[in-house]
């Protein structure tokens, strides 16, 4: 159970949550499987399959970690169009006259109807793991619309779920673009040999740099035509590697083979539960240091006044 993209948010102070409620909670919002006439559902799962009947709330040493679960009907745009072009053209052909915007689109209505029951299924699962003690929560993807449907729907589970994505005080790209400068990110950060630079003009170029010395004198002369750094690869401690945006959104997660190495001892026999209890625990301990290490490389964490 390691994650390999990372989307942290930060939960209001006077909000708590707990094994009991969260479970408590999921079980109003389960999984369920699309009906003939549903495009798609939304709702928890177990995020893990070590027993019969496995809980929505797996903790382990205070951590949660939780899963929901997407289940869509996959309909390929390209299908619908076409079946609406040949009910189109049957129709204007057999009465000789023309079928304008709103007559197509109740036929696209229908066409859909007509083809759901007949798509293809596809489950997806998002993870998220919170850590109550730090008031974090961490979801296991890079991509905020895919974050917010599962938080919306811990949300909806909850009544409420006061939480918000950390931000930095200092704008990312220009603190990406002052550590190349200076070839030295500090708190235990180094630079790996990966970029994205973006002219700082309206609409500018963007230069994509892979497998190269960011400290090298390219990389220098890049920066001072005024090229911002908007993507940046870095590493840590020597526990991890990853990506990093000027969204904060981090991609490419991976950590050492020291973790692992460390949570297979951990587990103490080959039980696929215990290394995976292990691996959590390695994963939710590193991410407890690293997260304020990156948050004070990047200029600090920006308090909001109100998490609503």
């Amino acid at each position: 159970m390691l994650f390999k993209n990372l989307l942290v948010y930060r939960l209001s102070p006077s909000f708590t949550l707990d094994e009991e409620t969260l479970e408590a909670a999921l079980a109003n919002l389960p999984a369920k499987p699309c009906g003939s006439q549903t495009a798609s559902t939304y709702g928890f799962t177990a995020p893990t399959r070590f027993a019969d009947e496995p809980p929505l709330v797996h903790a382990c040493q205070g951590f949660l970690l939780v899963a929901g679960q997407l289940e869509e009907r996959l309909l390929p745009g390209s299908v619908v169009r076409d079946a609406v072009a040949e009910k189109v053209s049957e129709i204007e052909t057999a009465e000789s006259r023309k079928v304008y915007k709103k007559e197509k689109d109740q036929i696209k209505d229908e066409v859909v109807q007509e083809l759901l029951p007949r798509a293809f299924i596809r489950k997806s699962r998002t993870f998220a793991a919170i850590d109550p003690k730090t008031g974090l929560l961490y979801v296991d993807s890079s991509s905020t619309g895919r974050a917010e449907e599962l938080l919306s729907a811990m949300r909806e589970a909850l009544g409420s779920l006061p939480v918000r994505p950390v931000s930095v005080k200092q704008a990312p790209d220009s603190t990406f673009t002052a550590w190349l400068k200076d070839g030295d990110p500090g708190h235990s950060l180094s630079l790996l040999d990966e970029c994205e630079l973006r002219d700082s003009a309206e609409d500018g170029g963007i230069i994509r740099i892979k497998r190269e010395d960011l400290a090298s004198e390219e990389i220098q002369n890049l920066l001072a035509t005024g090229k911002l750094a908007t993507v940046v690869t870095l590493g840590w401690d020597d526990k991890l590697t990853f990506q990093l945006d000027t969204k904060l959104a981090i991609k490419k997660l991976r950590f050492a083979d020291l973790l692992l190495e460390q949570a297979e001892q951990d587990s103490g026999d080959d039980d696929a539960a215990g290394l995976f209890d292990a691996s959590f625990i390695v994963m939710m301990l590193t991410l407890r240091e690293f997260v304020p290490a990156l948050s004070e490389a990047l200029g600090g964490v920006e308090e909001p006044e109100n998490i609503v």
